[in-house]
C-alpha cells in the first residue's frame, strides 16, 4: 500500500538520504519525492512510500523520526504516483474543450497539488451554488460560507463553523482560490491532511490563474 508522508527536515545535504536509508531498513520503497517549500534551515518534503502488506504506517514515523532533526507532519494513504509537472498538460487538456474546461480542471487539480477532492462554487445574490466537482468530493452542499466572494487564495480553517460535521470528523484541511473572478471558487480538501503550505496555496493560486484565461464565463 502506498502512503504520502509529508516531514520536515534540516535543509542540509544528506538528511534526506538518512531519512531514505532509515526508510528503506523497514522495507518501504520511495516511489516519488516532491519538495513543498523551503525556509532558511528548513525544508519540507512529501515522500511517496510504498509498504510491505502486513506493516502498519506507523513503522513510517518512527523511522523517518530516528534521523536527528526530523519531524513527521502527517502520514495518509495515497492512491497512485502523481506527476507533480502536469500543469501544462491540464491548462491543454482545459484549452482543448472549453467548454467542459470547468469539470476538466476540477478533477485534474486533486492529481497534481496531492489533495483529497476539489469543488468549483459560485456565488450571487442567490446564495452558494455548486457548478463542478472531482469524482471524490462529498456531495456536501455549503450554506453561505463567510470567505465568498474570495478576493485571493488562502488556507481555511478546517473546524470554522461553517465547515460541514463531516469534513471537520475527517480532520480535513482546507484551500481556496478565486477562479478567474471572487465570485466562481475553487475548493479543495485534504481529509486527515496534511496541512497546506503558503507555497502550496501559492502554486494553487497561479494554476487557477492561468486556467481562468481560457474557461468560458
Amino acid at each position: 500500500m502506498s502512503f504520502l508522508i509529508r516531514v520536515q527536515l534540516p535543509d542540509r545535504p544528506g538528511t534526506l538520504g538518512a531519512v531514505a536509508t532509515a526508510l528503506g531498513e523497514i522495507g518501504a520503497d520511495i516511489l516519488s519525492v516532491d519538495v513543498v517549500e523551503r525556509s532558511p534551515g528548513v525544508a519540507i518534503d512529501d515522500l511517496v512510500v510504498e509498504l510491505p502488506s502486513g506493516r502498519l504506517p506507523d513503522v513510517l514515523i518512527t523511522a523517518a523520526e530516528s534521523i536527528e532533526g526530523v519531524e513527521v507532519d502527517a502520514v495518509r494513504p495515497y492512491a497512485g504516483v502523481l506527476n507533480t509537472h502536469r500543469e501544462l498538460e491540464l491548462v491543454e487538456e482545459v484549452a482543448e474543450e472549453p467548454a467542459r474546461g470547468l469539470a476538466i480542471f476540477t478533477e485534474g487539480v486533486p492529481r497534481i497539488i496531492r489533495a483529497g477532492w476539489a469543488v468549483v462554487f459560485s456565488y450571487d445574490a442567490a446564495g452558494v451554488h455548486r457548478l463542478t466537482a472531482s469524482s471524490a468530493a462529498p456531495e456536501t452542499v455549503l450554506d453561505d460560507p463567510p470567505w465568498m466572494p474570495l478576493a485571493r487564495a488562502t488556507v481555511l480553517d478546517g473546524e470554522d463553523g461553517w465547515v460541514p460535521e463531516t469534513w471537520r470528523e475527517l480532520g480535513t484541511e482546507l484551500a481556496a482560490t478565486p477562479l478567474g473572478k471572487p465570485d466562481r471558487v475553487l475548493l479543495v480538501g485534504r481529509p486527515g491532511g496534511p496541512m497546506w503550505r503558503a507555497a502550496e496555496v501559492a502554486r494553487l493560486a497561479h494554476l487557477a490563474g492561468i486556467v481562468s484565461v481560457v474557461l468560458p464565463d
